[in-house]
C-alpha cells in the first residue's frame, strides 16, 4: 500500500511505503529482506519518474536561436551575416542624401522582362538602383539632395546571336535620359552634371564599348565627363576610360546563389582541388585580327597546366560551378577582355584564395577589402610559373591568408543586396560618395549661407 505524505508546497513530497506481510512463519527473515529490497527499488523508480517528468516539462526560459547549418568557416560567416540593422544606414554616412530620378520605364524597368537583366554579372546597375529606392539615404526632395542618381540600364540588351550584352545603344540611351532630366529639372544644368551618378557595369566602363581599342578611341562621352561613374573597370595607370570621376565597384554576384551553394554543399570545408579555373581558354586567336582573348594568359595556362593534376581546368559552362569554387584552395582570376572578373567576388565569398592575374588592376573598395592580404597576385608574364608560385604560397603563408579570408566583413563588402545594410557593396558606394561631397551643390550652398 502506497501512502503519499502531505508536505508543504515548497518542499515537494516524498512517498512512504508500507507493505503488509501476513507471513509470520519461518520465512520471516527472507520476507524482511524482500520488503527492504522491493521498497528501495520502488522508491528509486518513482523518484526517477518524477525527476524525468520535471525536466521534460520545465525547460529553461531561454531566447530561441536560429539553428545554423555547420558548413565551413566561410559558409557560416556569410550565412550569419545580418540582413537587418537596428540603426539607420545614413547615420554612418555623414547625413548623405540622394535623389533618384523617376525615369520612364524604357530606361530601366522594361529591360527586367528578361530575368537575366537582374542576375548576370553586369546587374549591379539594377541592384544599386533597387537598393537606393529602399534606402534611408534616399530623399524625395531634390533641393536637399547631395547627389542625383540616373537609373539607366544599358547592359540588359542581350544579343540574339551569342547571348552577350550588346551595348551599342548605351550612348544614345543615356544621352536621351540626360536631355529629359535637363529639360524638366534644373539640377543637371546648375552643376553640368557633376553631382549626378551613373552606373557603367560592363567591360570598359564609361567608354561604353566591349573592345578596348575601340573603347579607348571613343573615350568617355562628352556629356558624361563631369559626372560620377560607378564602374567595374579600374586600372592604376592612365587610361581614356577613366577620364571621368569614378568609383570602382565589384561585378554583381547574386547573394541568393551564394547562399544556395553554401546550403546545398556537402564538403564540410574540405578543399580537394588545389587550383581551379572554369571559363574561356582559347587555343587559337579569337579572330582574323590575331588577338587572343585574355591577352593570351588563359591560353598559356591551358597549355602549361592542362595535364597537371594539381590544376582543375575546365573550358565548358557548368551551372553548378560555385560548388567547385567551394572545393578549391586557389581560384584563378585571369583577365578577360577587361582586367576585372566575377571570379574575384565568387572566390572571396566562397573562401577560395583568388589568384589575380591582371596587370595594373584597380580593385574595388580597397579601404574595406585588404586585397593584398587575402589574395595572390601573379604578373601576366609570370603565368608560366604559376604552379611553383602557388606551391610556395601553400607551403608558407596559406593558413594566414585563409584566416583573413574568413572575415565576414570582406564578403559583405562585395555583395549587393536589395536593401542597403551597413558594410555591403551599396553601402561601400555610398561611403565613397561621402568623400566626394565637395561636388554637392546643396552642401556648398548651405556652407556659404
Amino acid at each position: 500500500m502506497i501512502e503519499p505524505k502531505k508536505q508543504s508546497k515548497n518542499r515537494g513530497f516524498y512517498v512512504r511505503m508500507k507493505l503488509l506481510n501476513h507471513n509470520n512463519g519461518g520465512n520471516r527473515n527472507r520476507g524482511l529482506f524482500c520488503y527492504r529490497y522491493f521498497k528501495w527499488v520502488l522508491w528509486f523508480s518513482l523518484s526517477f519518474y518524477f525527476f524525468a517528468s520535471f525536466l521534460f516539462n520545465h525547460k529553461p526560459n531561454t531566447i530561441s536561436k536560429t539553428t545554423v547549418p555547420q558548413y565551413s568557416k566561410a559558409s557560416r560567416a556569410l550565412i550569419e551575416y545580418p540582413e537587418t540593422q537596428n540603426h539607420r544606414v545614413s547615420d554612418s554616412l555623414n547625413g548623405l542624401k540622394i535623389y533618384v530620378y523617376d525615369l520612364p520605364s524604357k530606361y530601366n524597368s522594361d529591360w527586367l522582362s528578361n530575368e537575366r537583366c537582374s542576375n548576370h554579372l553586369f546587374a549591379s546597375e539594377v541592384a544599386i538602383h533597387k537598393a537606393l529606392l529602399n534606402s534611408d539615404v534616399r530623399t524625395f526632395d531634390p533641393y536637399e539632395a547631395d547627389f542625383f542618381f540616373v537609373p539607366v540600364y544599358v547592359s540588359c540588351n542581350f544579343s540574339t546571336v551569342n547571348g552577350f550584352p550588346a551595348i551599342g545603344h548605351a550612348r544614345s540611351l543615356i544621352s536621351s535620359a540626360i536631355k529629359l532630366i535637363s529639360s524638366e529639372f534644373t539640377f543637371w544644368n546648375r552643376s553640368s552634371g557633376s553631382d549626378h551618378i551613373f552606373v557603367a557595369s560592363h567591360d570598359f566602363g564609361s567608354c561604353f564599348h566591349t573592345l578596348e581599342d575601340i573603347a579607348m578611341a571613343d573615350g568617355v562621352p562628352e556629356f558624361l565627363r563631369k559626372s560620377i561613374i560607378l564602374q567595374t573597370f579600374g586600372v592604376k595607370y592612365d587610361h581614356p576610360c577613366q577620364k571621368a570621376e569614378h568609383i570602382v565597384i565589384p561585378p554583381y554576384i547574386s547573394p541568393e546563389s551564394v547562399r544556395k551553394t553554401l546550403a546545398t554543399s556537402d564538403v564540410n570545408g574540405r578543399r580537394d582541388i588545389f587550383a581551379f579555373f572554369r571559363g574561356k581558354m582559347e587555343v587559337h586567336p579569337k579572330n582574323v585580327s590575331g588577338r587572343f582573348y585574355s591577352k593570351k594568359v588563359r591560353t598559356v595556362i591551358l597549355k602549361k597546366y592542362g595535364n597537371d593534376r594539381r590544376f582543375y581546368l575546365r573550358r565548358h559552362r557548368f551551372i553548378g560551378y560555385q560548388s567547385e569554387i567551394l572545393r578549391s584552395t586557389f581560384c584563378l582570376c585571369p583577365l578577360g577582355w577587361a582586367p576585372w572578373s566575377p571570379r574575384l567576388v565568387e572566390s572571396v565569398v566562397l573562401g577560395c584564395v583568388p589568384v589575380i592575374i591582371a596587370d595594373g588592376i584597380d580593385l574595388p573598395f580597397s579601404s574595406a577589402v585588404p586585397w593584398s592580404e587575402i589574395s595572390v597576385t601573379v604578373a601576366e608574364k609570370d603565368v608560366g610559373k604559376l604552379g611553383t608560385i602557388l606551391e610556395n604560397v601553400a607551403a608558407t603563408n596559406l593558413s594566414t591568408i585563409q584566416q583573413k579570408l574568413w572575415d565576414p566583413r570582406i564578403s559583405r563588402a562585395l555583395l549587393f543586396h536589395d536593401r542597403t545594410v551597413e558594410g555591403d557593396a551599396t553601402w561601400q558606394v555610398l561611403h565613397a560618395l561621402t568623400e566626394k561631397l565637395s561636388r554637392s551643390h546643396h552642401r556648398s550652398r548651405v556652407l556659404s549661407e
